[in-house]
């Protein structure tokens, strides 16, 4: 009931998931609204994707509600706002780690094609996984070389290093775990001859009971 009573408190104030993510990197050290929007899609893109334009908002917010204050700060021959928190925003910070967490979300659409992918052929469906792999492998290497760039003291936050370590660990899992579900799924699919109504063929039913016997086909 405690927790139930601060998050409805806290939300109720206008802050949401994405406002305590700014409010983090705003305890880091004072930032301005690009720089706050950069690092944001730098660190936050594998836990907490949000638009541009939704964290160039946060800041504002965060000052009205008294928990980031503003000064002006010259560049060249032009001003620009930079963002601090305030001791208010620490203590709403500290508030917001003992609430209950949201349950979590994974957004694909290569796994929404491959949902209705009845309405379209197997090339459109291989064609999606293509992009997901691409995609995927990316996401992989860039993080294979942030944690190499570690080793050599390059975080710009070194004494946060445990913590995005520990992050990196399961993001390179999730990364692998979903390489190795793209070669299982064009192997199964490889043996469909359309994408309609196949229902329940007689690999669907061995995938099916290794699945309600909580085992992956996977490795098998």
């Amino acid at each position: 009931m405690l927790h139930n009573a601060v998050m409805s408190n806290l939300m109720a104030q206008g802050m949401t998931t994405s406002s305590y993510a700014v409010l983090a990197l705003l305890d880091l050290k004072p930032w301005t609204g690009y720089e706050l929007t950069q690092q944001a899609q730098r660190s936050l893109r594998y836990a907490w994707p949000k638009s541009e334009r939704l964290l160039y908002s946060e800041p504002k917010k965060l000052v009205e509600l008294g928990y980031a204050k503003t000064h002006k700060e010259l560049s060249g021959n032009r001003s620009r706002n930079v963002y601090e928190i305030t001791p208010e925003g620490r203590e709403a910070l500290a508030k917001w780690t003992s609430t209950r967490t949201q349950p979590p979300r994974i957004e694909v659409e290569a796994l929404l094609r491959l949902l209705f992918a009845d309405h379209g052929s197997s090339e459109d469906l291989f064609r999606s996984l293509d992009e997901l792999e691409e995609d995927i492998n990316e996401h992989h290497q860039a993080i294979v070389e942030l944690m190499a760039s570690y080793l050599g003291g390059g975080h710009p936050f070194p004494q946060r290093t445990h913590l995005s370590v520990l992050f990196a660990t399961f993001q390179i899992d999730i990364f692998k775990t979903i390489e190795r579900w793209i070669e299982f799924a064009r192997d199964e699919i490889a043996e469909w001859p359309t994408t309609q109504d196949l229902g329940m063929t007689p690999r669907t039913e061995t995938i099916t009971r290794l699945l309600a016997n909580d085992q992956t086909p996977l490795n098998k």
